[in-house]
């Protein structure tokens, strides 16, 4: 049994509207790190496999189960958020903004939302999600990476509003000009994108 491996995607993102080129970097290679230990965890996953030694009533094989999830989920969200940002992102399409009118009653009402809950007090991450059942859209608030994710529900907007993602530009206290900024440099046709592959996606039953 051999592990597959993922490889870092690569984004350009330079330039960005309040968010720094350094600030991008040190984050990219955190992302790098999430990539590294996903594949390292996997691999040792076999190994153990391999050996035998796949059983619960081994500590390190069930550390390693536990700690896969915070890995493999703090990459797969750092992809959503690198993916949506750009320099030139324009203004909300009235695609999404039809969408989000659905759940939400107006744009202006999901924004405020949203942005109520990446102001919420500790680390952790605001998504926007869609029911793939229901087509819903909702707002959450995810702390640790495998924490509190709504099964099956595709990211549609993913905000990380741990303090690394801003602390080279803003104080800890002004955590709402880091997210003033992130709103400046959304690509809202990515964002189109991720309801489009969510709608292509929705489980048939």
């Amino acid at each position: 049994m051999h592990a597959q491996s993922y490889r870092p995607k690569k984004f350009n993102i330079a330039g960005l509207k309040g968010i720094s080129d350094q600030t991008v970097e040190m984050h990219l290679k955190l992302y790098d790190g999430y990539v590294k230990n996903t594949n390292l965890i996997t691999e040792q996953l076999a190994e153990m496999m391999r050996q035998k030694k796949a059983a619960a009533t081994n500590p390190a094989y069930a550390e390693l189960k536990r700690h896969l999830g915070f890995e493999y989920g703090g990459m797969v969200l750092h992809e959503y958020y690198f993916g949506i940002l750009a320099s030139d992102g324009g203004t909300p399409t009235d695609n999404f903004k039809s969408a989000v009118e659905e759940s939400f009653g107006s744009f202006e009402n999901w924004k405020t939302d949203f942005v109520g809950v990446g102001n919420m007090r500790g680390v952790g991450w605001a998504i926007l999600y869609q029911d793939p059942v229901t087509e819903q859209l909702s707002n959450h608030w995810i702390e640790l990476h495998q924490q509190g994710v709504p099964s099956g529900f595709k990211p549609i907007v993913v905000m990380d509003v741990w303090e690394h993602a801003f602390l080279l530009d803003y104080k800890p206290a002004e955590r709402d000009k880091y997210i003033d900024a992130f709103f400046a440099n959304i690509d809202w046709h990515r964002i189109d994108d991720n309801l489009t592959s969510a709608a292509a996606t929705r489980p048939v039953g």
